[in-house]
């Protein structure tokens, strides 16, 4: 291949290529804010119930993100709590109310769709 048309490719197809990674990111920008603002509007147009639960599960997810000379961490956690009627639901929680509850915690919890709005524990 001559060295001559490589060039010409490059400089023909580049900015071609360099287009459709900005289409990729900028769509993918745009559709987490979609997806959050609908989850944010279910939830809204969802009611507000409190029910009986028991807490079966907790976990974390640790997130790292590296920029320049810095690292940035981010701590997600998660409870996963059953109903009388088996049923299971995981919620996202603050880390303040997450270091509140114990597996085997049992009471009332209150959530409106998948937003968490407390949990009263069961006095024994």
């Amino acid at each position: 291949m001559d060295p001559m048309n490589t060039g010409n490719f490059l400089f023909q197809f580049g900015p071609i290529f360099i287009g459709i990674v900005f289409i990729i990111v900028i769509g993918g920008i745009i559709f987490s804010i979609v997806k959050g603002v609908g989850q944010w509007q279910k939830n809204n147009n969802s009611p507000r119930l409190t029910v009986y639960a028991v807490v079966t599960s907790k976990r974390t997810h640790v997130s790292r993100r590296a920029s320049n000379e810095h690292h940035h961490t981010h701590t997600s956690y998660y409870v996963t709590f059953e109903f009388e009627s088996g049923d299971r639901l995981e919620l996202k929680l603050s880390g303040t109310d997450y270091g509140q509850l114990s597996e085997g915690d049992k009471g009332f919890l209150a959530f409106q769709g998948t937003r968490y709005l407390g949990f009263e524990r069961e006095s024994n």
